[in-house]
């Protein structure tokens, strides 16, 4: 189970971490802060149409649209950089 953990700082701003089955804590997870925004906005602040997601690997913005109660047009933006390398060798597997 990939899991989110996510505290309400403001109407604006979500602080979450994120634990991934297999890899244990992570810095960021994009999909894991979109669905944070959406719930948030949907449930606790219907108005809000623009959220940032403080994660251990930066600040996120996840920003959106509401066409018929049905969100839309929805943008995540934030920092990337490479935070491993290596090589794969499919003979190993």
């Amino acid at each position: 189970t990939n899991t989110e953990f996510v505290r309400v700082l403001d109407r604006q701003t979500l602080e979450m971490r994120v634990w991934e089955r297999g890899s244990g804590e992570t810095l960021a997870c994009g999909t894991g802060s979109v669905a944070a925004a959406v719930v948030a906005s949907r449930v606790r602040f219907p108005q809000v149409r623009s959220i940032d997601v403080q994660v251990r690997g930066g600040l996120l913005n996840v920003a959106f649209d509401v066409v018929g109660g049905r969100f839309s047009d929805v943008r995540l933006t934030g920092p990337a950089r490479r935070v491993y390398s290596g090589v794969f060798r499919p003979e190993n597997f």
